[in-house]
């Protein structure tokens, strides 16, 4: 049953990765058939970003109430609905009525699966979990572009992605009954040290999320992840072909194995996890990202741009789904959800301010500036996420008085 319902998990998660990317493809044509300006699209994205950090702030409270099961279906619902509304939407003010739910329904999945998977399953499930995202990811704008090209409109691309959607839910729905027979076992992501947490965080009945040693450490490792992740992504290309004189085309291939990097790195980890522990690869994964970053300051040829934007890619993979993995095991299984809540809305607000702060900064300076912020940013997850490891490290004598109990 375990083995099941994780399959079907994995497939929410392909459908959660699916509409991720489709607005950038799309919108040269939407902006076009609305007479939109250009920048209404970055509105939309924070349009659906909002959303998503406000449920990931309060999806804590709903699965507690609901339970996963539950959540996942309606909020699911709740995103091919909005997909369905994009796709026959009659002008922009649709378009912005339809992005609410979209974002506040892919923070409820977002957030109440990875706690699911950190809290019942194996770290090398929750690495494969975000290979699959960037599978749905990578799907997305295939999709589209087929409409796109096959002198279809882009509404069937939406069309079709809420279709998709709209199967999943009904998946899901019928998958309900199996949540509840997913019990602690073989399955159950290392149960020792999720027994010894309880034990650690038990000692205040009344103590608050944010009061729990360490969380608030945690969440800024989570912010300048995904600042780091998203700025890459957004200003590579522009650092590449500016400052080291690469043809459009190729700075964007190039930027392509970051990602690539990210994603294969993470179906890797996966088999890593069974020798090696999340925090070692959290680590190990954070000194590989700051190398490849030191990479694009260094005065090298520009084929070590490369080198870097691939290691980058490849330190980056493990660290998002070890760091969320650890959760109930760094925090306990009491206070994981509200905390996984926390973490992925922070986790958004990272990815949605951080980039456009670089390129404020840079309208006004230098795209040059970029490799220098990414070195800040990674030199600034890895010591928080160090200073952690310190605060956990000093709760390991309860942890001993346990074993001896």
């Amino acid at each position: 049953m375990a083995t099941f319902l994780l399959v079907i998990i994995y497939l929410a998660f392909i459908s959660l990765g699916l509409p991720d990317s489709l607005l950038g493809v799309a919108w040269p044509v939407m902006q076009s058939d609305y007479e939109a300006p250009l920048e209404t699209a970055g509105l939309l994205f924070m349009t659906i970003a909002g959303g998503t950090i406000i449920s990931s702030l309060v999806s804590g409270r709903f699965l507690k109430r609901f339970g996963t099961g539950k959540v996942t279906v309606v909020s699911t619902l709740m995103t091919a609905m909005a997909l369905l509304g994009f796709s026959i939407s009659p002008s922009v003010i649709w378009l912005f009525l339809c992005a609410i739910p979209l974002g506040l329904g892919a923070g409820a999945i977002d957030a109440g699966l990875n706690d699911y998977v950190a809290t019942h399953y194996k770290a090398h499930h929750m690495s494969w979990l975000h290979s699959f995202w960037g599978v749905g990811a990578t799907l997305g704008p295939v999709i589209m572009a087929q409409f796109i090209t096959g002198q279809q409109t882009w509404n069937n691309g939406y069309l079709t992605i809420a279709g998709i959607q709209f199967s999943l839910v009904i998946i899901l729905f019928f998958a309900l009954p199996l949540w509840s027979r997913v019990t602690t076992g073989s399955h159950t992501a290392s149960n020792d040290e999720l027994i010894q947490s309880e034990f650690v965080h038990d000692g205040d009945k009344n103590l608050k999320p944010l009061q729990i040693k360490g969380v608030k450490l945690a969440l800024a490792s989570f912010l300048f992840y995904c600042g780091v992740e998203a700025t890459v992504g957004l200003w590579g290309s522009s650092y590449l072909v500016n400052i080291k004189d690469i043809p459009v085309a190729v700075a964007a291939g190039w930027v392509s194995f970051y990602y690539l990097g990210i994603t294969i790195g993470r179906f890797i980890t996966g088999f890593i996890t069974f020798k090696i522990s999340n925090r070692t690869l959290i680590r190990t994964g954070q000194l590989i990202a700051l190398i490849g970053s030191i990479l694009l300051i260094l005065p090298f040829p520009a084929t070590f741009s490369l080198i870097g934007f691939v290691l980058i890619g490849l330190g980056l993979a493990p660290i998002f789904p070890c760091m969320l993995h650890e959760t109930p095991i760094r925090f306990g299984k009491k206070h994981s959800q509200t905390i996984m809540g926390y973490q992925m809305a922070i986790a958004y607000t990272g990815s949605t301010f951080m980039p456009p702060l670089l390129g404020f900064i840079a309208a006004r300076s230098t795209i040059g500036i970029f490799p220098f912020c990414v070195v800040m940013f990674i030199a600034a997850m890895l010591l928080s996420s160090e200073r952690l490891n310190r605060v956990l490290k000093k709760l390991q004598p309860k942890k001993e008085i346990l074993k001896e109990l």
